[in-house]
């Protein structure tokens, strides 16, 4: 099984048959012929076999006889159905009719949409049985998730699932490992499902611009979609190939979701309005700066802030367990998303329930033996980069600030220049080393970063390895300096030609770094 399937336990007896598939496609036109020993159809008939499928996979490790087998994705090959059939495969969904394999072949015009809609079906349209509220966004996604998350929680009384790129939650407490920001269209069915078997009523996830991109939330629309803001990421061949098509991936929110919150300071904030309105969809904005905003919070220190409902003039301050002036802006968008959830959810009541709230690997903040601080968190863009370098200085304002990051391999090659521009700006010292290199080398990719820091007085410091690396950076700090240790927070892999290489994490080399000064 896939890492994601083998960890969900489904109690319910999930089924579909061949002639319901043949209905299901025809009817949303994404049908081209069902193939049965080298007959061609299309038309419901009675030569059409009632074979009942009890399971569903895109991964030809785990199916068997019951199986319907998906063909997706650029990298398929056919000797993996080949090696499917050998396990007792009978029947495969795919875009391409393969003559040689001796199954019956359900040729469909596309496979993602097919995958979607069929997924549906099988689990029982679990999608129209949860409250969902869905959030995009440059940054801020996973941090906005988990506030969102925390506050419903405690409205439903512990009956909201969650989606995240960092954990997934199916009961409202237990939390797992995620893979994914957003999880591929049959994973995304098979945990909404174990969600409502659950007895869960709602669910928060994020939605990437590549799950639209790739249709994995094809077909759903959301009860609230949250827009926190934009900014220049994941432009590369393998995603989107311009910032053009980055930002209308992320526009589709809009365009399903039956209400949206928006963030009145970000850059397009007019195109998504009209969007909006083009759409007929209700929309809340917040803002920082703006009095017109149905919300506006202002900052009074890293932790804390005041939120007015400009509606009801309304105020109240709010004290966050997390550091940084940029997640009031997440905790504002929380709380809107909430109080649209239940309309008597009292400022102050919201304010207590996020008040402890942390997140995995986002600005978790430690302080070295002689007073410098660490923070660690997952920025990789200019935008957060630059977030968590504001927060940095405004802790530590009197002394230098030593900045620790690289850029993943064979993807979003935008970041890297976009890194050097955001070290230009913010550091005294760049430590430049692995994240993620996978089939590329760290010191090219660190070449390129480099090439873009274009401040003469920052100090550049190229090490590979990326333990090695934060020692370096941690014994370099005095006690007015900050260090931010960007880009793997709490991960335990880095992935290198392929493969997913063991690493103890940034966070557990900073604690055992300072558990190794009071020894």
């Amino acid at each position: 099984m896939t890492n994601e399937s083998k960890r969900l336990e489904i109690f319910m007896e999930y089924q579909i048959s061949l002639p319901q598939i043949q209905e299901i496609l025809l009817k949303k036109q994404l049908l081209k012929e069902i193939i049965i020993d080298g007959q061609w159809h299309y038309a419901p008939s009675d030569k059409i076999s009632a074979k009942i499928f009890h399971h569903m996979t895109y991964d030809s490790r785990e199916v068997g006889r019951d199986s319907l087998f998906f063909c997706k994705g650029l990298n398929f090959k056919e000797s993996f159905l080949a090696q499917a059939i050998a396990q007792g495969l009978t029947c495969y969904v795919s875009e391409n009719y393969y003559e040689h394999q001796a199954a019956i072949a359900v040729v469909v015009t596309d496979i993602r949409e097919a995958m979607v809609v069929l997924a549906q079906a099988f689990y029982q349209n679990p999608q129209e049985q949860l409250f969902t509220i869905a959030i995009t966004g440059t940054k801020g996604k996973t941090t906005t998730a988990y506030l969102t998350h925390q506050l419903i929680n405690q409205l439903t009384n512990h009956k909201c699932a969650l989606f995240s790129s960092e954990e997934t939650i199916l009961d409202g407490k237990t939390k797992m490992k995620s893979s994914l920001s957003t999880p591929e269209a049959l994973v995304i069915y098979q945990q909404m499902a174990q969600a409502v078997e659950n007895k869960m009523t709602h669910l928060v996830m994020e939605v990437s611009s590549q799950a639209y991109k790739i249709k994995r939330v094809y077909g759903l629309t959301f009860d609230v979609g949250l827009f926190l803001n934009i900014g220049h990421d994941h432009i590369s061949p393998i995603e989107h190939p311009t910032f053009e098509d980055y930002l209308y991936c992320k526009r589709q929110l809009i365009l399903h979701s039956k209400k949206m919150i928006l963030n009145a300071d970000m850059p397009y904030f007019d195109l998504l309005v009209e969007t909006c309105q083009q759409a007929k969809v209700d929309y809340l904005t917040f803002s920082e700066k703006s009095v017109t905003a149905d919300y506006q919070y202002t900052s009074k220190s890293q932790h804390d802030f005041i939120l007015k409902d400009q509606q009801t003039n309304q105020e109240q301050a709010i004290h966050l367990g997390l550091v940084g002036e940029f997640n009031h802006a997440n905790a504002t968008a929380a709380i809107m998303a909430a109080r649209l959830v239940d309309s008597q959810l009292s400022l102050e009541q919201a304010g207590q329930d996020l008040s402890e709230v942390s997140v995995p690997g986002r600005m978790n903040a430690f302080y070295l033996a002689n007073g410098a601080l660490v923070l660690v968190d997952y920025a990789h863009n200019y935008l957060s980069l630059k977030a968590v370098s504001h927060a940095a200085k405004q802790l530590k304002p009197d002394g230098k600030l030593i900045i620790l990051t690289g850029s993943a391999g064979g993807k979003a090659l935008s970041r890297r220049p976009d890194m050097g521009k955001a070290i230009s700006e913010e550091a005294d010292v760049a430590f430049l080393t692995a994240d993620d290199p996978n089939f590329e080398q760290v010191a090219s990719i660190s070449e390129e970063i480099k090439a873009a820091i274009t401040n003469p007085s920052v100090q550049v410091i190229l090490e590979e390895n990326r333990k090695q690396a934060i020692l370096q950076a941690l014994a370099m700090a005095d006690s007015q300096s900050a260090v931010v240790l960007a880009g793997k927070g709490s991960e335990k892999t880095i992935k290198v030609n392929g493969q997913a290489a063991p690493y103890e994490s940034d966070i557990e080399i900073v604690k055992a770094y300072i558990a190794e000064e009071k020894a």
